[in-house]
């Protein structure tokens, strides 16, 4: 709990300073100043202590210098032994001070990530969907990953930024203190090099920027891939839209591929700087007639050293600083949208709330009031293109239930937004009092426990969500399932059939007692008798009779029910008044498809009188309270975590896909450009001697020559492991992604029910962006330092003996650390991988629900779940910085240690007390020199090695994505171009489940459908209608019996050949990102005259001219209804051309008058072809040939329609009697 206060103060802290600036710079707010107020004073505090520790820095080759003078004096004092005692003092100090400067910049950086994930996350739960409309969910998902933990960089960039010209200043004037002025030709070349790094720089920044508008694109195109797999799965069109992506993903391979190269580059400049730097500052000391010596080379060294960390990092320092202030901008621009506000009173131009023409209404009685009311969906300049409610005046009385009527993308759905505030209001006002519970068109489903998403964050109390349970027919389908009302559902209700969806939002609404209700086509989803039930029970139950309810709604039953009817056309109110006067309204031809023609007046008295007897009959079971069980039934499965290091199979898997032949190139330049490095200083070395001995056998010039050709080798070596690296790792980079997504792609649709899309668009953004960008990044100085280390261990060897005695107990003790640390650190990265998915899980479920969140004011609960799941992976982070510090701290103990006993070696072999000393002053001043880097060596090749593992894990999760199972894609059997010839589909003993445990959800089903003819399938929610859709198209292979489609048993076709040859309508319409066309005829196999001569059949015609073929659909299709978007996809079926066409419930979310000529439409335009209909209206399947009746997955009745409407024994008319539809 106390992480848990802390974590909301630290965000409040930073939310308060946020608000502070918007409050000030209304027009330009800077989310830098809002850090600084913030977290600006501890931060510098700490810029004071890295100050004192950059200094300590220092005194290390100071004390070098005093060191080889006292050897080279051969001096009996003690002053030896003080001198390096206190080498080894200041390693120690220094460790200490590294330690507590990294330790509180990566607490600082944790509470600063928790914030900023937590101000973006409010800022979804706050702003609506109008003003959300500028940023795609893939932008808005890259905002909360990549932008957040680049803008926490800035805490390391912003502090290197001025430590590192600092530390290169310090050490350029004690350079000068040794060499004069000769330093300056070193120096000459490292200035040449800024300006060609700052280019570079620019240019790497350019390359990110590009890269990263790719990267948004392409993980919302995989978001768009993940939401609707079963859909593409269904039309085959998997592979298309994988094309799509593997376009998007190469071009941002080729900016991530430009950054590399320039990357490359960068590092061959500072790689070469030292070597360059010592060449260039000693051929002009000697140049300049100056004697070489011991002393003073290898102080030169150590401070050549300690300029290698600052000159390597300044660059990547510059471009984490960029790439802050691009994720910065970014995110300042999202977080600067303005907020829903809770009054729910908006105005626009106009302070006053009531019109004269509305006076005669006393605002008190109202529960809605619109004004001349002009909404849009989107906030830019271009208002009237996108008008979509155009002045609209409407009172809506307290306790009245409104029917919104109209036909398909008539403004129902937008009334309703505009009410909640989630359109712009560009003129007039609207004024809704009273709290507002509100139900989706496409119902918005938690994953978690049945009573947690009818519950949403309220308090449980039994008997009303008993009632409930029952007022939405509920009870009876919790009953059936195992674990009753806790039992788990998967994301946006994967488990759940349409009808269930709709009655659970529905019961989230009841159970919350608001003063306004808000249902947009609840009943379409369900069939007549439980539409009938709800309506009854539900609408116009005791919990919700004295409540205003505004129903969009197709239903007879409802409307002729309904207070006051409102006729929506074209965005505007067309009509208002009672059911009883719309008979013979203007609007009557929306009556025209009501097959049982029974007076509005009768029906109004039997629902509201005998609707609880007639729909007895419905229930299963009678039971006043449901029984409720606490065991949770896990359809979700839970995130592996693997556990112990990382294999080496990863590793080699790496090496695999960059290639085995560049793999040995970079290896074998990494080693002879060490070797190089380290010929480079054994030769100088070895002139210090000859010229301090007096005994010059060469002239300078030849000194110079051969330290010239060690350091060309050296950077030609550099070049080739600097781009050697680069095209490896890019081509690991596209291998891996291509690879993963080839894998997922393929994957059966139970993969897709049992693992939540969050979890699997995570390997596609972090995990990805690890192997793209941080593994051969890390990798890269891995392996730098391996070589460094075996370098500088090899040199010491062979200079001092005594050195190899203590390498054994040093090894076994370095070993034990590194085991016990590395152990540790990879489980809190793993743990630390699991505990960051349920935010990004829990965030994409809040992006697409942040409406439904906003109507029932529970964002304060879903805040709180989210600073839980913030806290968690706190936790972990928090663990995981410690457990790096403890190793680091020992390691830097150890190598201060290794200091001091070659510095006391050093002075002991000096006074010649040693059997085996150093043989010259430049030896040993070459071991010293060489022990100073070991602190940071030893330190900087496990924090490498751990961060690659770390980083490994990146890898490892998304091999395990590698293995998930595949679809049977082959068949022996391929399918001739015409098939199906007649569309004869014959189901002979099927039984089908969709998992071994589950009970099975198709019964040995056996019927025949003769080809040609239209065939509806009727049952109650849950009965398996859809199963049988399922066992057709093989998203679920069947476990019994066989599936002939023309004599042609399906389980040895192709697969997606088969899915290719049926056309489908699926439930939830589906459109994508893209030109209408596309949308319409991804494949491009019709002209434009066929195009439009369908859109006409399908009644879509009139709305597609008045935008074009090539409009762009936003995302899901949000500028069409929902209504809209089904036609669409109807034409999209019929352009195809199958002779199997098969409707997934799809007049559901259509007006009875959309819904008959859709009909007609398709009776007119499918003669010849099989039509497979699941159905919840009666009407629609009144006129079939055939019905098919199930019953939990038992085939109970087949027959003609009419026949079995003349038995009334027959359970078919015991359907129709009990609907009026």
């Amino acid at each position: 709990m106390g992480m848990l206060r802390k974590t909301v103060i630290q965000t409040l802290k930073l939310l308060s300073c946020w608000q502070a600036q918007r409050s000030c710079n209304c027009t330009n707010p800077s989310l830098v100043r809002a850090i600084c107020c913030a977290y600006g004073y501890p931060y510098i505090c700490l810029g004071l202590l890295k100050v004192v520790n950059d200094s300590i820095g220092f005194a290390g080759p100071l004390l070098l210098n005093k060191l080889i003078k006292f050897l080279q004096q051969g001096s009996g004092h003690l002053d030896g032994y003080v001198l390096a005692i206190a080498l080894g003092l200041t390693s120690i100090l220094k460790s200490f001070f590294d330690t507590q400067y990294s330790f509180h910049l990566s607490k600082l950086k944790l509470k600063l990530r928790s914030s900023i994930m937590t101000i973006i996350y409010q800022k979804c739960l706050y702003v609506r969907l109008a003003e959300r409309s500028e940023f795609s969910d893939g932008e808005i998902q890259t905002f909360m990953s990549v932008d957040t933990d680049r803008t926490v960089n800035l805490a390391n960039s912003f502090h290197d930024a001025w430590s590192l010209p600092f530390q290169i200043g310090v050490a350029l004037y004690l350079l000068y203190t040794q060499v004069k002025f000769a330093f300056v030709s070193g120096l000459a070349i490292t200035i040449l090099l800024i300006p060609v790094n700052k280019w570079i720089a620019n240019l790497i920044a350019n390359a990110t920027e590009k890269m990263m508008k790719q990267k948004d694109e392409r993980i919302r195109r995989t978001g768009e891939i993940l939401t609707h797999i079963r859909t593409l799965k269904m039309y085959g069109w998997e592979q298309i839209f994988s094309s799509w992506l593997m376009k998007t993903r190469s071009s941002e391979v080729k900016h991530l591929s430009t950054r590399k190269y320039l990357d490359a580059w960068c590092v061959f400049f500072w790689a070469t700087t030292p070597t360059l730097f010592s060449l260039f500052t000693f051929g002009l000391f000697a140049l300049m007639g100056h004697q070489l010596d011991a002393a003073m080379v290898f102080t030169c060294l150590a401070l050549f050293n300690s300029l290698i960390s600052p000159l390597n990092s300044f660059p990547w320092v510059i471009n984490g600083l960029i790439d802050a202030f691009i994720s910065i901008r970014r995110l300042t621009r999202f977080l600067g949208c303005s907020e829903y506000k809770h009054e729910l009173e908006q105005a626009a131009n106009s302070p006053s709330y009531i019109s004269n023409g509305l006076s005669n209404f006393n605002s008190k009685d109202m529960a809605v009031i619109m004004q001349d009311a002009t909404c849009s969906w989107y906030c830019n300049n271009e208002e009237e293109q996108n008008v979509v409610l155009n002045q609209v005046s409407l009172c809506l009385p307290k306790g009245s239930l409104v029917a919104v009527i109209g036909e398909v993308g008539s403004g129902k759905s937008s009334l309703l937004n505009s009410i909640l505030g989630e359109m712009m209001l560009t003129h007039g006002s609207i004024h809704a009092s009273g709290s507002i519970a509100y139900v989706p068109q496409v119902p918005w489903i938690l994953s978690g426990t049945i009573r947690d998403n009818i519950l949403f964050g309220k308090n449980y109390d039994p008997q009303s969500y008993s009632e409930t349970l029952k007022a939405c027919t509920l009870d009876v389908d919790i009953s059936l399932m195992v674990g009753g009302d806790m039992a788990y559902i998967g994301e946006k209700g994967v488990n759940l059939s349409g009808g269930q969806r709709a009655r659970l939002a529905l019961a989230r609404a009841v159970y919350h007692g608001s003063d306004i209700y808000m249902l947009d086509d609840v009943l379409s989803a369900v069939d007549a008798q439980v539409a009938r039930w709800i309506l009854s029970n539900a609408i116009m139950g005791p919990h919700m009779l004295q409540k205003t309810r505004i129903l969009c709604t197709h239903n007879v039953q409802a409307i002729s029910a309904a207070d006051m009817v409102v006729v929506m056309d074209k965005g505007q109110v067309k009509w208002i008044g009672s059911s009883a006067d719309l008979a013979v309204s203007l609007y009557s031809g929306f009556w025209s498809t009501n097959e049982f023609d029974t007076s509005l007046h009768m029906q109004k008295q039997e629902i509201r009188t005998n609707a609880s007897s007639a729909n007895k009959q419905i229930l299963l079971q009678e039971k006043d309270v449901v029984s409720v069980s606490d065991d949770a039934q896990e359809i979700i499965e839970v995130e592996q975590r693997k556990e112990g290091r990382v294999e080496l199979t990863v590793y080699k898997n790496y090496a695999r896909f960059s290639g085995w032949f560049i793999t040995l190139v970079i290896c074998l330049s990494a080693i002879l450009m060490q070797a190089s490095r380290n010929g480079n200083d054994l030769w100088l070395s070895y002139w210090v001697d000859t010229t301090g001995s007096s005994q010059t056998k060469y002239s300078t010039s030849f000194y110079l020559v051969v330290l010239c050709i060690f350091c060309i080798f050296n950077s030609f070596l550099t070049l080739v492991r600097a781009f050697s690296f680069a095209f490896g790792s890019l081509r690991a980079a596209v291998k891996v992604h291509n690879t993963l997504l080839t894998k997922i792609i393929n994957a059966p649709v139970l993969f897709f029910d049992q693992t939540p899309g969050g979890r699997i668009l995570n390997r596609f953004s972090s995990d990805l962006y690890m192997i793209d960008d941080s593994l051969p990044f890390i990798l890269n100085i891995l392996l730098a330092n391996f070589v460094g280390l075996l370098g500088i261990a090899v040199v010491l060897s062979c200079v001092q003996v005594f050195f190899l005695l203590l390498l054994v107990p040093f090894w076994f003790i370095y070993s034990k650390l590194q085991f016990f640390y590395r152990s540790t650190s990879r489980e809190l990265r793993r743990l630390d991988s699991v505990s960051r998915s349920p935010i990004y899980a829990s965030f994409t479920e809040t992006l697409n629900g942040s409406s439904t969140i906003r109507a029932f004011k529970s964002e304060d609960y879903f805040m709180a779940k989210f600073k839980e799941h913030v806290v968690l992976y706190q936790r972990t982070s928090y663990s995981e910085l410690t457990a790096s510090l403890w190793l680091s701290l020992r390691l830097q103990l150890l190598a201060a240690f290794i200091i001091s006993f070659i510095a006391t070696m050093a002075v002991i072999g000096s006074r010649g007390n040693l059997p085996a000393t150093f043989s010259t002053p430049g030896l040993v001043g070459l071991a010293l020199s060489y022990a100073a880097p070991i602190v940071s060596l030893l330190g900087n090749f496990l924090s490498s090695f751990t961060e690659t593992e770390k980083e490994m894990v990146s890898l490892e999760r998304v091999l395990e994505y590698m293995d998930v199972p595949q679809e049977e894609l082959c068949g022996y059997q391929s399918l001739s171009p015409d098939w199906p010839f007649q569309g004869l589909i014959e189901f002979q003993n099927v039984t089908m489940r969709y998992k071994p445990s589950l009970p099975a959800a198709l019964h040995d089903i056996n019927f025949t459908i003769e080809g040609g003819t239209q065939v509806g399938i009727v049952g109650r929610t849950g009965a398996g209608k859809s199963s049988i859709l399922n066992a057709l198209f093989r998203l679920t292979p069947i476990c019994g019996g066989q599936i002939l489609v023309d004599g042609l048993n399906i389980i040895n076709t192709p697969v997606r050949d088969l899915r290719g040859r049926f056309a489908v309508v699926p439930q939830s319409p589906f459109l994508f990102e893209g030109s209408l066309r596309d949308n319409l005829d991804p494949f491009h196999m019709n002209d434009d005259l066929k195009i439009w001569s369908v859109l006409e059949k399908c009644h879509v015609k009139e709305e597609v001219e008045a935008v074009g073929l090539e409009t762009f659909v936003k995302e899901s299709g949000i500028s069409f209804s929902v209504g809209q978007r089904q036609l669409i996809c109807l034409a999209r079926a019929l352009l195809k051309s199958s002779k199997v066409l098969c409707l997934d419930e799809c007049t559901a979310n259509v007006d009875a008058q959309t819904a008959s000529i859709l009909q007609n439409a398709i009776s007119s335009e499918c003669k010849g072809m099989t039509v497979i209909t699941i159905a919840h209206r009666i009407s629609t399947v009144l006129n079939m040939d055939e019905i098919l009746i199930l019953d939990h997955g038992h085939l109970v009745e087949q027959g003609n329609p009419q026949t079995l409407l003349q038995d009334e024994c027959s359970v078919f008319s015991s359907f129709v009697r009990a609907s009026t539809m």
